[in-house]
Formats: structure tokens, sequence, C-alpha cells
């Protein structure tokens, strides 16, 4: 940190710091604690979505255990083929959100398919889906740790740093101007003593 100068003027200038690092840092924190909130939120989606994903392929495997049996090619039978993305601003952070998900679904003969085929697409189509908004959650919780993170470090810098060190700036210069207007008290007491004395010597010649 710069060196301060032990003057009035540098006195009045640490003291308006002071004033706008304590104005400043209640709104900081009150975004921290709003950016927790929706980290929060945002991780109790993604939880929630990982736990339909998984609900969803134990389905697939419990009520279509014939497919390990099946010489059946279900390669690229359903895929994702296209993700759009948009975006929304969450007490300043930029978070994605999922404007458009296209599914294909690879054309099938319903005559020359097992019975099962059609609940098969239905389950692969709902886990691509929810596989697709799981990462999107995934992604949100991580962009708001951090912004959450950054936010952290910068009321800590305020709180623990900026307000702590401006104090002891404050403090100091005080203390010195009040020394020098001391020392500048008893310079001018000599003074005049000098003086009176000086008089009074030359009365007495």
């Amino acid at each position: 940190m710069a060196k301060v100068s032990l003057s009035k003027s540098s006195l009045s200038q640490q003291t308006q710091q002071l004033k706008a690092y304590r104005q400043f840092l209640p709104s900081l924190d009150l975004k921290r604690k709003q950016l927790m909130g929706e980290r929060a939120r945002a991780q109790a989606e993604q939880r929630a979505l990982d736990e339909r994903l998984a609900a969803a392929r134990q389905r697939v495997a419990d009520t279509l255990p014939m497919l390990g049996n099946e010489e059946l090619d279900l390669t690229g039978l359903v895929r994702v083929e296209q993700v759009a993305l948009g975006r929304e601003n969450v007490m300043g952070t930029w978070l994605p959100t999922l404007a458009e998900l296209k599914i294909a679904v690879r054309p099938y003969g319903c005559i020359s398919k097992p019975h099962w085929l059609e609940p098969l697409v239905d389950a692969l189509t709902e886990s691509a889906r929810l596989r697709v908004e799981a990462m999107l959650a995934a992604r949100r919780v991580a962009l708001l740790e951090g912004a959450v993170r950054t936010v952290t470090q910068r009321v800590n810098l305020f709180d623990k740093v900026l307000i702590p060190q401006t104090r002891a700036n404050i403090k100091r210069i005080r203390i010195a101007l009040s020394d020098a207007e001391r020392a500048a008290v008893v310079r001018s007491k000599i003074a005049k003593k000098k003086r009176a004395a000086g008089g009074l010597a030359g009365g007495q010649a």
C-alpha cells in the first residue's frame, strides 16, 4: 500500500475513503448472501435433475431387461440433435439457460420392431433431455460458485484489509498532527520566552 502523507489533507482523504468503504461493504455483503441463496437453489435443482436422470435410467433397466438379450442395433436410436442456449443475469452473473432442445429419433418400423421399442424410445428421449438439463444445471452451479468466491474475496478485502488499514492510517495521521501541534505550541512558548527575555535584557541595558 502506498505511503500515506501525515497531513490534514491526507486525513480528510482517508476519512472520506473510510466512509465510502463502510457504505459499500453492507451492499457487497448483501450481494454475497443473495448469490449464496441462488447457488443453494441451483445446487438443489442440480441434485433433483441428477436424481430424476438416475431414476429414468433405473426404470429402463427394470422395465426393459430384455435389452441385454435382444440382437437389435440401437446405436443412434435417440440422439441430441441441437441445443440452443440463452442466458439470464442473476445478481450480475450471466448464467446459461436452455432456450431450445431438439432430440432426434432414428426412424424405425413399428411392425418389424419389438413391442418394447417405443417405450424405450420414450425413456431414452427423457434421459437425453434430463442429461442436457443436468449438465446445464452443473454449469450454473459452477458459475455461481465462482461469483460467490469473487464477492467473498471483495468482502474480505474491505472488511479485513482496507477498512482496518484506513482506520490505522487515520489514527497515525491524527497522532502525528497532534504531536506536530504540541511541538508548535512548545516552540511558540519557547520563542515567546526568548523574546520576553531579550526585551528584559534590553531594558536593563
